[in-house]
Order: C-alpha cells, then structure tokens, then sequence
C-alpha cells in the first residue's frame, strides 16, 4: 500500500498543478477558463517535439514549454476574453469562447501531430530507480513530484509576497478600485493567464513522463479530475487546490490498492459530491471566492 500512496502522490502533485491555473484565473478575473485543458495538451505534444525532433534536453524543454504555455495564454486573454470585457454576458461568453479557443488549439495539434499518441524516446529521460524504505521510485516521478512543488510553491510565494502579487490580489478584490490607485489592471490580466497556462503546460509535459504518452484526448479527462480538485480545496484557493490535488492523488490510489483501478473515478467523484453536500465552499475555501 506504501508503493501506491506514493504514486498517488505522482499522480496529486500533476492534478494540484494543473488545478491551480484554473483557479488563479478564476479566483482573480472570476473567468472560467475551459481552454485550460487544451494547453494541456498542447504542453505534452511540444515537449515531446522539442525533445524528439529538435534534441533539445529534457531540462532545457521545461521552460521552453512553459513560454510557449504563457504566450498561449495571453493570446486567450486576448483573443477569447478582453474583446468581451464589460459585457452584461461577460463571464458566460468568455466561457464559451475559451471553448472555441481550446478547439482551435486541438485542431491545430492534430494537424501538426496527427491522431496517434506520441512519446518521449527512451533516452530521453535516465531510466533511474531509488528505493526507499521499500518505496520504488523512478527519476522520472521524482522530477514530477519536485518540479510541480516547486512551481505551486513559487507562485504561493509570488502571489502573496512581490508587487506583481500584491496588484493581482487588489484586482481580485476590486477591479475598479485597483485602477483608481494605479494597478495597471490590463497587464495584470495578461500575466494571470500567462502564468496560469504556463503552469497547465509544464503539467501536460509532466504527465506525459507519468503515464507515458500524450494523446489528443489527455485534456478531457483531467479537465474533469482540475474541477474536482478546485471544487474540493475551495474555488479560488491556491493553497486548497495545492492539497485537493494530492488529496485526490492519494484517493485514487487508496481506491485502486483496496478496490479496482476501474472504480477510481466513481471514488473521486464521490468525493466531490460529498464536499458539495457538507461544505460547498470547498475544504480551505470561503463562502467568497478569492485568491489566498
């Protein structure tokens, strides 16, 4: 049971990752952005491409794919919601262009990669393998485990402690009175879905190094698995979404160890609802949403 609570842990740290993009963006512009997931994937598919075709280091892709995540994001700010800024329908709208957005992502992906899965070469990444205390772990999870602590961690950091953080916790709180005192509200925008999409894009690039391929597809289901996470630690918590993440990492794994790996959905899930029951705000949220 040890091996696979921390391979849960693998699996929370990529949900807590990519959670968290869709509740900063949430959580300061109250925008619910679905295009989340198609960055996603399109993180995977140019990592695998800047390895493969263009031998770049593994550790040199991660933050080429992290730029290439941001400029995707701020041309969705761009693109998919500032033109519908002030609308009485603006969050509803920019719902549903963030959709567009995200399948004109796809549409591009899959003519670039084609319909077949993709993968890392072999020697792409050293196939190391450490145990501890009768753990097994592979150099791959522990990059995955670190490297997303250490971006969720970062950007805690950056939110609560420089001035960029401070002006996108005052955009949160007011819109409008952040402008009076002179938070340049725009590029306050910009860089929230800057960051949020380049974090969803290095966990597209992780979780390729997790289950081993990335595929078209791959944004779907952990669109699904991100609402449950930020559902679960409270809509617009960073910090909640951080431990929803390995929460529900650890879930899945207890279920598939005591149960079956076919009913680690059902489990999830059920967790989901069961938080919607007893505490809609979430287990670290409030009854406002804002970033924490």
């Amino acid at each position: 049971m040890t091996q696979q609570l921390a391979n849960g842990l693998f699996s929370g740290g990529i949900y807590a990752l990519f959670a968290i993009g869709f509740t900063l963006v949430f959580g300061i512009l109250r925008h619910l952005n679905l295009a989340h997931a198609a960055v996603f994937t399109g993180g995977a598919f140019v990592g695998i491409e800047l390895v493969t075709r263009h031998e770049i280091s593994v550790w040199l892709a991660f933050p080429l794919v992290t730029l290439v995540g941001a400029v995707l994001g701020v041309l969705l700010e761009r693109a998919a919601f500032r033109p519908l800024a002030g609308r009485n329908d603006e969050h509803f709208a920019g719902l549903i262009s963030s959709v567009a957005f995200g399948g004109m992502i796809l549409a591009l992906l899959q003519a670039r990669y084609g319909t077949e899965p993709a993968t890392f070469p072999v020697e792409a990444f050293p196939n190391e393998v450490f145990t501890f205390g009768g753990i097994t772990v592979s150099l791959a999870q522990l990059t995955i485990l670190g490297t997303a602590l250490v971006l969720m961690l970062g950007l805690a950091w950056l939110v609560s402690a420089t001035p960029l953080g401070r002006a996108m916790r005052a955009v949160a709180e007011n819109p409008r009175a952040a402008r009076v005192v002179g938070v340049n509200v725009e590029r306050v925008t910009a860089g929230t879905y800057a960051l949020s999409s380049g974090l969803g894009a290095v966990a597209g690039m992780l979780m390729v190094f997790n289950v081993g391929q990335a595929n078209l597809a791959m944004g779907l289901s952990i669109e699904l698995t991100g609402f449950a996470v930020i559902i679960l630690g409270g809509m617009g918590s960073l910090w909640g979404a951080m431990i929803a993440g390995l929460i529900l990492g650890l879930a899945e794994a207890l279920t598939v160890h005591f149960l079956s790996s076919s009913l680690k959905d059902v489990v999830a899930f059920g967790l989901l609802f069961a938080i919607l029951l007893l505490r809609p705000q979430g287990l670290f949220g409030t009854m406002k949403t804002r970033v924490v």
